[in-house]
């Protein structure tokens, strides 16, 4: 009896476990490069996906441009399965009512050429082929602003990381300090003031990790915005490569820099494009100008076939043989010139030069831009890399002095004061260092950017 309760106890167990290691399986943490990260934003992104609608939208265009150079088609047939009409038809000195019966069948096939419409649409394809073009260049730059952006994203958590690690580590030599502290006042080696300013120190670093783990808890939640995943998905990131968190040791060229960027830069080419297809936008607009010429040919047959008559004096061929002997063709030239038209046509004109010259003013800006980003980014460079320098002077300096200070106050020759500036200053000079690190990183990725030197996702 007891080996049954324990087996079926057994089973219970196991079926109500069996479904939280699912769970836990499910909910395991997952580790991300930052190339994973990039994929995953490009792939969820609704950016992405409204410049690629845009591109194809772009392409069906120039497909309906293409087919305003063929000629239209169209048919058209009728069958009236059963027709009555009455008729008063004089015979000799009297008047009859005369009933028919009928069914009856045409067909008739049109198609037309447009020869001449004032190279209307000649330039609505060249238009539709550079707004295909800027809307590729469009979506180049999209996935590129997406990777910079997730790039950012990244940087900031694993800066987060090491912040926090730093405010913990500072957290723990405070706590260690404190035990020191407490031991000294038990043997009257310190006073209680020293012990209650080591206690107000410790509650001030725990403040600090608090806040540290706040501003990496929002930046998680940052990248979970931007490569839009489930926001209870646990995941941890990799860390950056040596290579990638030390990019560059020498200063950049901005004039260079800018060249390269008037020649690489996706969004500013697209501009290009977009420049040159209102140049086609107005002349388009001034095809109205002028008259339009088309040919039409058309085919056509029909027939009838009476189903019953007053009279038999007349005999209809069978339906079908009138369908074959009454098609008839005709070929016409159709000249149309519009003389007057409220202005309309000049106001179109009007209206495609005042936006060409605005995307003409929107170019120029761009280009204004690029130069001032690039200018700027180049100079946060150089800034980002004297201040790894410094902090790499600092820190050794302040690693030094806190170390001499702390022999000192243990042996009472140091106050409490002197001690936590040191620790302060070693917690600031750690924290700096690794904030002009991934600064650095972060700004060469700026300089990419900005120079439209990124390689397309």
């Amino acid at each position: 009896m007891l080996s049954r309760i324990f087996s079926s106890l057994c089973i219970t167990l196991l079926f109500f476990a069996s479904p939280s290691i699912g769970r836990s399986s499910e909910n395991a943490e997952k580790k991300f490069s930052l190339s994973r990260c990039i994929e995953i934003a490009l792939a969820n992104s609704t950016s992405a996906r409204k410049a690629e609608n845009t591109l194809k939208l772009q392409g069906d265009d120039v497909l309906r441009n293409y087919g305003n150079f063929l000629p239209r088609l169209s048919t058209s047939a009728s069958y009236s399965p059963y027709t009555l009409s009455r008729t008063y038809t004089p015979a000799g000195t009297a008047i009859t009512n005369d009933k028919t019966k009928s069914r009856s069948v045409d067909l008739t096939v049109t198609t037309s050429l447009n020869l001449f419409n004032g190279f209307s649409d000649y330039a609505s394809l060249q238009a539709a082929l550079n707004k295909e073009d800027a809307a590729e260049y469009t979506l180049s730059r999209a996935l590129q602003a997406i990777a910079f952006d997730v790039t950012q994203a990244y940087y900031q958590i694993l800066l987060n990381q090491e912040l926090l690690a730093i405010a913990r580590e500072n957290l723990l030599l405070a706590q260690n300090q404190l035990t020191l502290t407490d031991r000294q006042f038990q043997i009257g080696l310190k006073s209680m003031v020293d012990r209650d300013q080591q206690q107000a120190d410790v509650a001030e670093s725990s403040l600090a990790v608090i806040k540290a783990e706040t501003r990496m808890q929002k930046s998680l939640l940052e990248m979970v915005r931007r490569i839009q995943i489930d926001p209870l998905t646990k995941f941890s990131l990799e860390p950056l490569p040596e290579s990638l968190k030390n990019p560059l040791l020498v200063k950049p060229n901005p004039d260079d820099l800018v060249a390269l960027a008037f020649q690489q830069r996706s969004d500013l080419k697209g501009k290009a494009f977009e420049v040159k297809a209102s140049k086609w936008q107005v002349t388009q607009s001034r095809a109205s100008f002028y008259p339009s010429l088309d040919v039409t040919f058309n085919v056509s047959t029909g027939g009838i076939e009476y189903l019953h008559q007053s009279t038999d004096d007349l005999s209809y061929p069978p339906l079908s043989d009138q369908l074959a002997n009454t098609i008839g063709y005709s070929l016409a030239l159709n000249l149309s010139w519009t003389i007057f038209d409220g202005f309309q046509t000049r106001y179109n004109v009007e209206s495609a030069k005042i936006n060409k010259i605005n995307l003409q003013y929107d170019y120029e800006d761009l280009k204004n831009n690029i130069l001032i980003d690039i200018y700027e980014a180049a100079g946060e460079y150089n800034s980002a890399l004297s201040q790894i320098e410094t902090a790499k002077i600092s820190l050794k300096a302040a690693s030094s002095a806190f170390d001499g200070i702390k022999r000192k106050y243990e042996l009472g020759a140091s106050n409490f004061i002197e001690l936590s500036s040191a620790r302060s200053s070693l917690f600031s000079a750690r924290s700096n260092l690794s904030q002009a690190v991934y600064n650095l990183a972060l700004q060469k990725s700026v300089l990419d950017f900005a120079s439209g030197n990124t390689a397309r996702p």
